[in-house]
């Protein structure tokens, strides 16, 4: 497993999605690192991580997850995933709930991921990796309105013209390094984390984009009926929410963090009175 980690204070781990690296958080992770300590693993498979074995589910994903946390010493910990990353980060907390101590699901995969519709794409990408074959050209598409709009459509963005250029450049950078996507893509269309929901306990955020078309906003209010969740938008913001506004992220996780130590901070029982 490749990772990076840097800062101090409360941990918090951040969980990239499918075809993506540790690189995608660039814009969000040095932002949290001011007051917290922060973790970015490429997943198995993605950027400089070996591939699995054997990954039959998310479970193998979210234990290697934790393998790195652990060896880290950042459990418990925040943790916050971005499209396939939410599930697994969900399988996490499913499965060590005293290593999670709250839940950012971004734009999270895994209800719509299940049709045969999300299935076929993501076998498509999985296969052909569109993003290795324009890696070599990264430069001149990020230069390029015209281009931007060509490779950026709002499957992936509202705007192609919102992400700065090293937001772009970070999610062309590890596709060349990809070595196994195609596991993942497996794994997660074979799962549907809805009838494990319930077994959440820790404090969850649920934030998407507005204009999210590729995990439409019908999920989102899903996730955060399930688990009791509070639910935020982002406006003019598609499914790449961490690179096309990562400002508005920042401060939606960092808001909920806040809210949920100062929570963890009240007495258990009222003081008697005097």
């Amino acid at each position: 497993m490749r990772y990076f980690v840097a800062g101090e204070g409360e941990p918090v781990v951040l969980v990239h999605g499918l075809t993506g690296a540790a690189a995608n958080w660039v814009e969000v992770a040095p932002a949290l690192t001011a007051t917290r300590r922060v973790l970015v693993p490429d997943l198995p498979g993605h950027g400089g991580s070996g591939g699995l074995p054997a990954a039959p589910n998310l479970d193998a994903f979210a234990e290697r997850v934790f393998l790195v946390m652990e060896h880290e010493a950042m459990a418990p910990a925040a943790i916050v995933g971005h499209s396939l990353g939410g599930v697994v980060a969900l399988r996490l907390a499913i499965r060590r709930p005293a290593s999670v101590a709250a839940l950012v699901l971004a734009g999270s995969a895994g209800i719509s991921s299940s049709s045969r519709w999300a299935e076929f794409w993501i076998s498509l990408f999985g296969l052909t990796r569109p993003g290795r074959r324009l890696a070599p050209y990264r430069e001149r598409i990020i230069s390029s309105t015209l281009l931007r709009k060509a490779i950026f459509t709002r499957w992936q963005v509202a705007d192609p013209r919102s992400p700065s250029a090293d937001g772009l450049e970070a999610l062309f950078v590890a596709s060349p390094l990809h070595t196994d996507i195609v596991s993942a893509g497996e794994a997660l269309v074979a799962e549907d984390p809805r009838p494990d929901l319930e077994r959440v306990r820790c404090p969850a955020l649920v934030l998407w984009g507005a204009r999210d078309l590729q995990v439409r906003i019908d999920d989102a209010f899903e996730y955060a009926r399930r688990l009791r969740a509070p639910l935020r938008t982002i406006a003019d913001c598609g499914h790449l929410l961490i690179v096309e506004r990562p400002d508005a992220c920042v401060h939606a996780i960092e808001e909920f963090l806040d809210g949920v130590r100062q929570l963890e901070e009240l007495p258990l029982e009222p003081e008697p009175l005097a």
